[in-house]
Protein backbone atom coordinates (compact mmCIF):
# COMPACT_ATOMS: atom_id res chain seq x y z
CA UNK A 1 0.00 0.00 0.00
CA UNK A 2 1.46 3.51 -0.81
CA UNK A 3 1.45 5.21 2.67
CA UNK A 4 2.49 8.55 0.68
CA UNK A 5 -0.50 9.32 -1.44
CA UNK A 6 -3.54 10.36 -0.74
CA UNK A 7 -6.61 10.83 -3.13
CA UNK A 8 -9.24 12.86 -3.32
CA UNK A 9 -12.35 14.01 -5.98
CA UNK A 10 -10.58 15.73 -8.44
CA UNK A 11 -9.80 17.05 -11.06
CA UNK A 12 -7.40 19.67 -9.45
CA UNK A 13 -9.32 22.65 -7.93
CA UNK A 14 -11.97 21.16 -6.21
CA UNK A 15 -13.38 22.18 -2.94
CA UNK A 16 -12.24 18.55 -2.09
CA UNK A 17 -8.59 19.09 -3.03
CA UNK A 18 -9.03 22.66 -0.88
CA UNK A 19 -10.42 20.52 2.51
CA UNK A 20 -7.80 18.09 1.70
CA UNK A 21 -4.71 20.51 1.44
CA UNK A 22 -6.50 22.00 5.06
CA UNK A 23 -4.95 18.68 6.71
CA UNK A 24 -1.35 18.98 8.13
CA UNK A 25 -0.22 15.96 7.00
CA UNK A 26 -1.19 16.92 3.19
CA UNK A 27 1.69 18.71 2.78
CA UNK A 28 3.63 15.33 3.17
CA UNK A 29 1.56 13.40 0.72
CA UNK A 30 1.12 13.09 -2.79
CA UNK A 31 -2.53 14.34 -3.84
CA UNK A 32 -3.93 12.52 -6.32
CA UNK A 33 -7.01 13.76 -8.06
CA UNK A 34 -9.77 11.03 -9.34
CA UNK A 35 -12.78 10.81 -11.94
CA UNK A 36 -15.08 10.39 -8.87
CA UNK A 37 -16.04 9.22 -4.98
CA UNK A 38 -15.77 5.19 -6.22
CA UNK A 39 -12.98 6.05 -7.53
CA UNK A 40 -11.33 7.31 -4.62
CA UNK A 41 -12.43 5.06 -2.20
CA UNK A 42 -11.31 1.97 -4.67
CA UNK A 43 -8.39 3.06 -4.46
CA UNK A 44 -8.06 3.00 -0.98
CA UNK A 45 -9.23 -0.46 -0.98
CA UNK A 46 -6.98 -0.91 -3.92
CA UNK A 47 -3.94 -0.19 -1.55
CA UNK A 48 -2.65 2.33 -4.45
CA UNK A 49 -3.93 5.37 -1.78
CA UNK A 50 -3.30 5.35 2.19
CA UNK A 51 -6.55 7.24 2.41
CA UNK A 52 -9.06 9.25 0.31
CA UNK A 53 -10.82 12.19 1.29
CA UNK A 54 -14.12 12.35 -0.25
CA UNK A 55 -17.31 14.45 0.21
CA UNK A 56 -20.11 13.46 2.45
CA UNK A 57 -22.97 16.06 3.51
CA UNK A 58 -23.89 19.68 2.63
CA UNK A 59 -25.72 21.78 4.78
CA UNK A 60 -27.85 22.84 1.87
CA UNK A 61 -28.73 19.60 -0.05
CA UNK A 62 -27.71 16.94 2.36
CA UNK A 63 -26.08 13.78 2.02
CA UNK A 64 -23.78 13.02 -0.53
CA UNK A 65 -25.59 9.89 -1.62
CA UNK A 66 -22.52 8.63 -4.05
CA UNK A 67 -20.21 8.65 -0.67
CA UNK A 68 -22.77 7.18 0.94
CA UNK A 69 -23.65 4.41 -0.89
CA UNK A 70 -19.96 3.80 -1.38
CA UNK A 71 -19.48 3.21 2.21
CA UNK A 72 -22.51 1.03 2.57
CA UNK A 73 -21.11 -1.46 0.33
CA UNK A 74 -18.22 -3.39 -0.95
CA UNK A 75 -15.14 -3.97 1.03
CA UNK A 76 -15.83 -2.01 4.62
CA UNK A 77 -13.62 1.13 5.08
CA UNK A 78 -13.15 3.38 7.77
CA UNK A 79 -13.48 7.04 8.54
CA UNK A 80 -10.92 9.27 10.52
CA UNK A 81 -11.30 12.44 10.64
CA UNK A 82 -13.52 14.76 9.19
CA UNK A 83 -13.24 18.51 7.69
CA UNK A 84 -15.99 21.11 7.56
CA UNK A 85 -15.46 23.68 4.23
CA UNK A 86 -17.40 26.95 4.44
CA UNK A 87 -18.36 27.23 0.81
CA UNK A 88 -18.95 30.22 -1.96
CA UNK A 89 -18.48 29.77 -5.54
CA UNK A 90 -17.32 32.22 -8.44
CA UNK A 91 -18.40 31.89 -11.53
CA UNK A 92 -15.31 31.16 -13.93
CA UNK A 93 -15.33 32.05 -17.43
CA UNK A 94 -12.86 32.15 -20.21
CA UNK A 95 -10.97 35.58 -20.16
CA UNK A 96 -13.29 38.47 -22.29
CA UNK A 97 -16.64 36.88 -21.35
CA UNK A 98 -18.76 39.52 -19.95
CA UNK A 99 -21.56 38.25 -17.69
CA UNK A 100 -24.37 39.03 -20.01
CA UNK A 101 -22.64 36.49 -22.71
CA UNK A 102 -23.27 33.45 -20.41
CA UNK A 103 -25.66 31.25 -21.76
CA UNK A 104 -24.73 27.76 -20.79
CA UNK A 105 -23.43 26.86 -17.20
CA UNK A 106 -22.21 23.71 -15.46
CA UNK A 107 -20.94 22.97 -11.98
CA UNK A 108 -21.43 19.58 -9.65
CA UNK A 109 -24.86 18.25 -8.93
CA UNK A 110 -24.63 19.62 -5.72
CA UNK A 111 -23.45 23.30 -6.34
CA UNK A 112 -27.33 23.68 -8.14
CA UNK A 113 -29.20 24.29 -5.52
CA UNK A 114 -26.84 26.16 -3.63
CA UNK A 115 -26.72 28.81 -6.42
CA UNK A 116 -30.32 28.54 -7.95
CA UNK A 117 -31.62 32.11 -6.29
CA UNK A 118 -28.40 34.08 -8.00
CA UNK A 119 -28.78 32.12 -10.98
CA UNK A 120 -32.48 33.04 -11.79
CA UNK A 121 -32.15 36.47 -10.34
CA UNK A 122 -29.02 37.03 -13.11
CA UNK A 123 -29.04 34.55 -15.73
CA UNK A 124 -32.80 33.38 -15.87
CA UNK A 125 -32.53 32.49 -19.41
CA UNK A 126 -29.08 30.29 -18.74
CA UNK A 127 -28.79 26.76 -19.75
CA UNK A 128 -27.27 23.81 -16.43
CA UNK A 129 -25.60 20.54 -17.47
CA UNK A 130 -24.12 18.67 -14.12
CA UNK A 131 -20.36 18.42 -14.25
CA UNK A 132 -18.54 15.24 -12.52
CA UNK A 133 -17.15 18.19 -10.64
CA UNK A 134 -16.90 21.84 -9.40
CA UNK A 135 -13.66 21.55 -10.93
CA UNK A 136 -14.28 19.71 -14.01
CA UNK A 137 -17.18 22.23 -14.87
CA UNK A 138 -13.98 24.63 -15.21
CA UNK A 139 -12.18 22.43 -17.02
CA UNK A 140 -15.28 22.01 -19.46
CA UNK A 141 -15.51 25.99 -19.75
CA UNK A 142 -11.55 25.58 -20.63
CA UNK A 143 -12.55 23.64 -23.65
CA UNK A 144 -15.04 25.80 -24.73
CA UNK A 145 -18.05 23.51 -24.09
CA UNK A 146 -19.37 25.98 -21.67
CA UNK A 147 -19.61 29.59 -21.27
CA UNK A 148 -19.26 29.87 -17.21
CA UNK A 149 -18.62 27.21 -14.36
CA UNK A 150 -19.47 27.82 -10.62
CA UNK A 151 -16.28 26.39 -9.11
CA UNK A 152 -14.25 27.45 -5.99
CA UNK A 153 -12.56 31.02 -7.02
CA UNK A 154 -8.99 29.45 -6.13
CA UNK A 155 -9.65 26.87 -9.68
CA UNK A 156 -9.64 30.20 -11.71
CA UNK A 157 -5.97 30.02 -12.64
CA UNK A 158 -5.89 26.32 -12.68
CA UNK A 159 -7.87 26.36 -16.06
CA UNK A 160 -6.62 29.98 -17.54
CA UNK A 161 -10.26 31.29 -16.52
CA UNK A 162 -11.50 34.50 -15.18
CA UNK A 163 -14.13 34.97 -12.02
CA UNK A 164 -17.21 36.92 -13.35
CA UNK A 165 -18.66 36.89 -9.64
CA UNK A 166 -17.33 35.67 -6.57
CA UNK A 167 -18.80 35.40 -2.91
CA UNK A 168 -22.43 33.02 -4.58
CA UNK A 169 -24.08 31.55 -2.07
CA UNK A 170 -28.19 31.38 -1.78
CA UNK A 171 -27.42 29.95 2.28
CA UNK A 172 -24.36 32.48 3.77
CA UNK A 173 -23.90 29.75 5.99
CA UNK A 174 -23.06 26.78 3.46
CA UNK A 175 -20.54 24.22 4.42
CA UNK A 176 -19.91 20.69 2.76
CA UNK A 177 -18.20 18.01 5.34
CA UNK A 178 -16.12 15.61 4.46
CA UNK A 179 -14.14 12.97 5.53
CA UNK A 180 -10.90 11.25 5.74
CA UNK A 181 -11.07 7.38 4.74
CA UNK A 182 -8.77 4.50 4.64
CA UNK A 183 -8.88 0.78 5.53
CA UNK A 184 -10.17 -0.35 8.59
CA UNK A 185 -8.15 -0.80 11.57
CA UNK A 186 -8.33 0.61 15.36
CA UNK A 187 -10.10 3.43 15.36
CA UNK A 188 -9.10 7.69 16.03
CA UNK A 189 -8.19 8.02 19.79
CA UNK A 190 -10.86 9.17 21.68
CA UNK A 191 -11.10 13.16 22.29
CA UNK A 192 -14.19 14.06 24.25
CA UNK A 193 -15.54 15.59 21.31
CA UNK A 194 -16.41 12.59 18.82
CA UNK A 195 -18.80 11.37 16.16
CA UNK A 196 -19.60 7.26 15.58
CA UNK A 197 -21.03 6.74 12.48
CA UNK A 198 -22.34 3.72 11.00
CA UNK A 199 -24.86 1.75 8.26
CA UNK A 200 -27.77 0.05 9.76
CA UNK A 201 -29.83 -2.01 8.24
CA UNK A 202 -34.10 -3.31 9.37
CA UNK A 203 -34.23 -6.72 9.48
CA UNK A 204 -38.00 -6.45 8.11
CA UNK A 205 -40.68 -4.06 7.71
CA UNK A 206 -42.93 -3.82 10.47
CA UNK A 207 -44.43 -1.16 12.45
CA UNK A 208 -42.46 0.74 14.99
CA UNK A 209 -39.18 -0.91 13.09
CA UNK A 210 -37.30 2.40 13.03
CA UNK A 211 -38.81 3.14 16.16
CA UNK A 212 -36.73 0.31 17.78
CA UNK A 213 -33.52 1.31 16.10
CA UNK A 214 -33.69 4.44 17.43
CA UNK A 215 -34.77 3.50 21.05
CA UNK A 216 -31.18 2.02 21.22
CA UNK A 217 -29.39 5.40 21.06
CA UNK A 218 -32.19 7.05 23.26
CA UNK A 219 -32.17 4.56 26.02
CA UNK A 220 -28.58 4.86 26.26
CA UNK A 221 -28.38 8.64 26.07
CA UNK A 222 -26.88 8.82 22.89
CA UNK A 223 -27.48 11.77 20.83
CA UNK A 224 -28.34 11.43 17.09
CA UNK A 225 -26.28 14.15 14.70
CA UNK A 226 -27.61 12.62 11.38
CA UNK A 227 -30.15 9.79 10.11
CA UNK A 228 -30.83 9.12 6.47
CA UNK A 229 -32.41 6.27 4.63
CA UNK A 230 -30.73 4.92 1.15
CA UNK A 231 -32.41 2.51 -0.72
CA UNK A 232 -30.50 -1.19 -0.58
CA UNK A 233 -31.15 -2.26 -3.90
CA UNK A 234 -32.71 -5.02 -3.41
CA UNK A 235 -36.33 -4.29 -4.07
CA UNK A 236 -39.04 -0.97 -3.48
CA UNK A 237 -39.56 -0.51 0.21
CA UNK A 238 -35.90 -1.94 1.23
CA UNK A 239 -33.52 0.55 3.08
CA UNK A 240 -30.35 0.92 5.33
CA UNK A 241 -30.04 4.12 7.01
CA UNK A 242 -26.71 5.84 7.78
CA UNK A 243 -26.15 7.36 10.89
CA UNK A 244 -23.97 9.80 12.73
CA UNK A 245 -24.22 10.14 16.07
CA UNK A 246 -22.03 11.64 19.32
CA UNK A 247 -19.25 10.10 21.35
CA UNK A 248 -17.21 7.28 20.38
CA UNK A 249 -16.99 3.57 20.67
CA UNK A 250 -15.35 3.17 23.46
CA UNK A 251 -17.86 5.37 25.52
CA UNK A 252 -19.96 2.47 27.68
CA UNK A 253 -23.15 3.97 26.52
CA UNK A 254 -22.28 4.45 22.48
CA UNK A 255 -20.79 0.79 22.85
CA UNK A 256 -23.46 -0.52 24.12
CA UNK A 257 -25.73 1.26 22.14
CA UNK A 258 -24.07 -0.81 19.13
CA UNK A 259 -24.38 -3.72 20.75
CA UNK A 260 -28.08 -3.62 20.72
CA UNK A 261 -28.07 -2.63 17.29
CA UNK A 262 -26.45 -5.52 16.62
CA UNK A 263 -28.99 -7.94 18.37
CA UNK A 264 -32.01 -6.83 16.40
CA UNK A 265 -30.56 -5.57 12.82
CA UNK A 266 -29.34 -8.32 10.34
CA UNK A 267 -26.45 -5.87 9.61
CA UNK A 268 -24.47 -3.11 11.32
CA UNK A 269 -21.45 -1.56 9.57
CA UNK A 270 -18.96 0.18 12.11
CA UNK A 271 -17.30 3.34 9.66
CA UNK A 272 -15.35 4.48 12.31
CA UNK A 273 -15.23 6.91 15.18
CA UNK A 274 -13.42 10.34 14.99
CA UNK A 275 -12.90 13.76 16.12
CA UNK A 276 -15.53 16.36 15.89
CA UNK A 277 -14.14 18.76 13.25
CA UNK A 278 -14.44 22.12 15.05
CA UNK A 279 -15.35 21.22 18.27
CA UNK A 280 -13.50 21.32 21.44
CA UNK A 281 -14.13 18.52 24.13
CA UNK A 282 -14.98 21.65 26.92
CA UNK A 283 -17.72 22.40 23.78
CA UNK A 284 -19.45 19.26 24.49
CA UNK A 285 -22.55 19.62 26.53
CA UNK A 286 -22.83 17.54 29.71
CA UNK A 287 -23.91 13.95 29.49
CA UNK A 288 -27.77 13.31 30.92
CA UNK A 289 -27.55 11.50 34.22
CA UNK A 290 -26.80 7.91 34.12
CA UNK A 291 -24.96 7.77 30.89
CA UNK A 292 -21.96 8.09 31.78
CA UNK A 293 -18.93 5.29 32.01
CA UNK A 294 -18.46 5.23 35.40
CA UNK A 295 -22.49 5.17 35.72
CA UNK A 296 -21.78 2.10 33.39
CA UNK A 297 -19.18 0.67 35.47
CA UNK A 298 -21.33 1.19 38.41
CA UNK A 299 -24.38 -0.81 37.19
CA UNK A 300 -22.40 -3.65 36.11
CA UNK A 301 -20.65 -3.93 39.09
CA UNK A 302 -23.89 -3.74 40.78
CA UNK A 303 -25.46 -6.15 38.77
CA UNK A 304 -22.11 -8.18 39.76
CA UNK A 305 -23.37 -8.54 43.13
CA UNK A 306 -26.57 -9.43 42.12
CA UNK A 307 -25.59 -13.00 40.42
CA UNK A 308 -22.92 -13.58 43.55
CA UNK A 309 -25.56 -12.94 45.92
CA UNK A 310 -23.81 -9.92 47.23
CA UNK A 311 -26.17 -7.50 46.61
Amino acid sequence: MSASRYAYLGPEGTFTEAALRSLPEAATRELVPMVSVPAALDAVRSGAAAAALVPIENSVEGGVTATLDELATGRPLMIYREVVLPIAFALLARPGTALSDVKTVTGHPVAQPQVRRWLAENLPDAQWESAASNADGARLVQEGRFDGAFAGEFAAPRYGLEALVTEIQDAQTATTRFVLVGRPARPAVRTGADKTSLVIWLGDDHPGALLELLQEFAARGVNLMRIESRPTGEGMGRYCFSVDSEGHITDRRVGSALMGLKRICPKVRFLGSYPRAGVRPEDVPPLRSGTSDEEFDAAAEWLARCQDGRA
